[in-house]
């Protein structure tokens, strides 16, 4: 009855049975049957038929309303399902944006495997629309995100830190000698940024919008999807860039690269945690939410701090079992 009840709603939104066919890879007889079976079984017709497709009667609206109820919340109860069968395989679906990919995920990984070695990992990597859209769709249950999202009544958004973005510069740079600047600098400089899409370049657009900068009056010379690559060809002097403080520890201790403050304000962005309403954690990922709202304990790993013994930091057997 399920298959019957799909085959339904999809015609009743494609409006055209031949649509429909093509998209469930049936034939458009067999749509038509279980059409017919469906009528039969609730004596009533749910569809006008003209030579232009079909349209929804007033019983076949009622019919829609319901159908769509029924199948959502079978849906859910996969869903639920599937969650209790993960529980036990200690597999997590994760996804993150790429700075927080690059530079952040890689110590909380290394972090829960010697805590959890049972637990293992599938991880994206992509832009926040890509990792937004994935939470959504149900295909990680986990997103990682550096970048605002659009609100939806099925994303649930939490902050677990609040990264900086900064100017980084060469060392050789005529600004080298500063420790700050004004944003009014910035046009006068050619600056390599992340492509649009990415949640570095919304939150910097937004920022300097707010500032009273039009992003349209940046002189922008590049846009590359790697961080890595930016911070390159900024310390071979083909540019200056605004970036995560989190990603230029290293160029910063080894003098290729220097950060300058934005003097006129600061420019903070929160990292977020994303997940669907209509998912259940499993155990696992309840224990990685946990780890990411631990700002102590977080903080630490971010800056390899050894963590021998997690009593110290108020993490009971609820927490790591």
């Amino acid at each position: 009855m399920e298959q019957h009840f799909f085959v339904f709603k999809d015609v009743a939104e494609t409006k055209n049975i031949t649509s429909s066919a093509k998209k469930l890879h049936m034939s458009q007889p067999s749509i038509s049957l279980q059409i017919h079976s469906l009528e039969n079984e609730y004596g009533a017709r749910f569809f006008d038929r003209t030579n232009k497709g079909v349209t929804l009667t007033k019983e076949g609206q009622i019919f829609y309303t319901h159908v769509r109820s029924v199948l959502d919340l079978l849906s859910k109860a996969k869903e639920q399902i599937r969650t209790l069968a993960k529980d036990q395989r200690g597999l997590i679906y994760l996804g993150a944006t790429l700075s927080i990919g690059e530079y952040i995920l890689p110590n909380i990984l290394a972090f829960m495997y010697k805590t959890h070695p049972d637990v293992t990992f599938k991880v994206k990597i992509a832009n926040t629309e890509s990792i937004s859209k994935d939470v959504l769709e149900r295909k990680i249950h986990i997103g990682l995100i550096e970048g605002p999202v659009p609100r939806h009544q099925d994303l649930n958004v939490e902050s677990f830190w609040e990264d900086e973005l900064v100017v980084a510069i060469p060392y050789f740079h005529h600004w080298a000698s500063r420790d700050s600047i004004g944003l009014a600098e910035l046009p006068y400089e050619r600056l390599v940024t992340r492509e649009n899409g990415s949640g570095t370049r919304k939150v910097m657009e937004m920022a300097l919008k707010e500032r009273g900068l039009d992003p349209d009056q940046l002189n922008i010379t590049m846009e590359l999807g790697s961080t890595q690559a930016i911070k390159e060809l900024v310390a071979a002097g083909l540019g200056i860039t605004i970036i995560s403080s989190l990603t230029i520890t290293r160029e910063c201790d080894q003098k290729q690269l220097k950060i300058l403050k934005i003097r006129d304000l600061p420019i903070h962005r929160p990292l977020s945690i994303l997940t669907n309403s209509q998912t259940t954690q499993t155990k696992d990922e309840r224990i990685l939410i946990n780890l990411l709202h631990d700002h102590r304990l977080l903080s630490d790993i971010f800056n390899g701090v050894p963590v021998t013994n997690l009593e110290e930091y108020g993490w009971d057997k609820g927490n790591i079992s």
